[in-house]
């Protein structure tokens, strides 16, 4: 079956509105996670007081509102999402903190509804490799910035490297309730090579390409909780899981609860590795 971009874009609209709320929900873990990998990304563009920046698939916006202290009240930052629900979350935390030098758009990353030579720096966490057209979405991305302009960004690395979604995902898949992605298409593994990633910059006109990895890892005070926050932030395996009757939900919860006992301490702990792509180029 060929790849229906279009359908991708509209199912992938619909599934971030309905995730937003446990996103918000979550928001702290998520920012835990995703703090190491933002405070990279802000090194990598080395924003100054007055810069205009620009994040993309933003949702809660918490790279942004970093970039925000940095670029100072003579900046500004864009935080963008196709998903208005996300911004929700992100205009609810930007006015918890005070943050003023910010506005909140909701953009298409592939068709950015911004003039050429626009902003100083880009920024996108885990957002290209969700995109029917992540090529497309970096040539936008090149098109916005100025010249020497700099993008950084966030890919997850390959499957195999981070079994807080690879064993979620072979429990789903090994009871028939879901199959492996198609080859060439969308979703959080689809650009964990580094060498696509250099190409697909560098097929965008962007030169200066680094690409590195960084570890992480996930950590959750009980297995209780990360089947939760699983269930909150994944409407893949939300929607998979929550339409089983509920012997066969227990069924799934102790048998991914089995898959990772390895990374689970005597007190209950969890300790999940994962690996992230990180790089940055200049336009």
């Amino acid at each position: 079956m060929s790849f229906d971009a279009n359908a991708h874009r509209e199912a992938s609209l619909a599934g971030w509105e309905a995730a937003a709320p446990g996103w918000v929900r979550r928001q702290d873990a998520i920012r835990a996670l995703g703090e190491p990998v933002s405070r990279w990304m802000l090194d990598a563009v080395a924003l100054k007081p007055g810069d205009q920046v620009l994040e993309l698939a933003a949702g809660l916006g918490e790279t942004g509102m970093l970039a925000a202290e940095l670029v100072g009240s003579a900046g500004g930052v864009i935080i963008s999402d196709q998903a208005d629900a996300m911004l929700d979350g992100a205009r609810a935390r930007a006015a918890e903190l005070g943050i003023s030098n910010v506005e909140f758009q909701v953009l298409g990353a592939e068709w950015i509804d911004l003039p050429l030579a626009s902003v100083d720096a880009v920024l996108c966490r885990w957002g290209y490799m969700l995109l029917a057209d992540p090529s497309a979405a970096l040539g936008e991305t090149r098109r916005v910035l100025r010249s020497e302009g700099r993008v950084a960004l966030a890919v997850w690395d390959s499957v195999q490297n981070n079994p807080w979604a690879l064993e979620p995902s072979l429990e789903l898949i090994e009871r028939g309730l879901s199959g492996p992605p198609a080859p060439g298409t969308p979703g959080p593994f689809a650009l964990g090579d580094p060498e696509r990633l250099r190409d697909l910059l560098a097929q965008a006109g962007f030169a200066e390409v680094d690409v590195q990895s960084l570890e992480l890892e996930q950590r959750h005070p009980s297995f209780e909780v990360f089947w939760e926050t699983t269930l909150d932030i994944s409407h893949g395996f939300h929607d998979a899981v929550l339409s089983r009757p509920e012997a066969e939900i227990a069924e799934i919860r102790a048998g991914l609860a089995s898959r990772l006992s390895p990374y689970t301490s005597s007190d209950g702990a969890l300790a999940i590795p994962a690996r992230t792509l990180v790089a940055s180029a200049t336009a």
